[in-house]
């Protein structure tokens, strides 16, 4: 994660992409796991690049990014605000039905949410409406299509 850090330290408002966000997402997570007295900062830029891309993004990917947002200051309480988070992912689901960021993204909300949001049992069916998408060739190296396929192991583990 030092050479994610290294990158995303680097970037202003002029060097943003779509793709980046994609970093930011998984960056904000990571350091709320392992370094949460520094995330602020990072969910803060992470909040102003999501809104500065708005326009540029795919389907479905501003509330994605904005869900997360909200999740991720929801964990470091700087704000409140979990049924926006879930709104927001289910919002993108629906703007997006084929991809599988924003498939899988729910998945993980779902994943994590307490009951009666939250259900291992319907993440897992996110999961895999994801994993069929994540078989595209343009997905072999997406860290997130890894990810996927642990939550999928995870589920089906839980589940038992």
């Amino acid at each position: 994660m030092t050479v994610w850090k290294a990158y995303l330290d680097t970037l202003s408002s002029f060097h943003l992409s779509p793709f980046t966000l994609l970093y930011e997402y998984g960056y904000c997570g990571y350091v709320l796991e392992y370094d949460k007295p520094h995330a602020t900062p990072y969910i803060s830029r992470f909040r102003a690049h999501v809104q500065a891309q708005r326009e540029n993004l795919p389907p479905g990917h501003y509330e994605m990014y904005m869900s997360a947002v909200y999740v991720y200051e929801l964990r470091s309480k700087i704000s409140i605000h979990p049924l926006k988070a879930m709104s927001l992912a289910k919002e993108a689901t629906k703007l997006a039905p084929n991809d599988p960021l924003v498939l899988s993204y729910y998945g993980t909300c779902l994943f994590y949410a307490p009951k009666p949001f939250g259900s291992k049992k319907e993440a897992l069916e996110w999961f895999e409406r994801a994993e069929q998408y994540f078989r595209a060739p343009q997905w072999k190296d997406c860290w997130v299509r890894a990810a996927n396929t642990m939550y999928i192991d995870q589920c089906k583990e839980k589940l038992k």
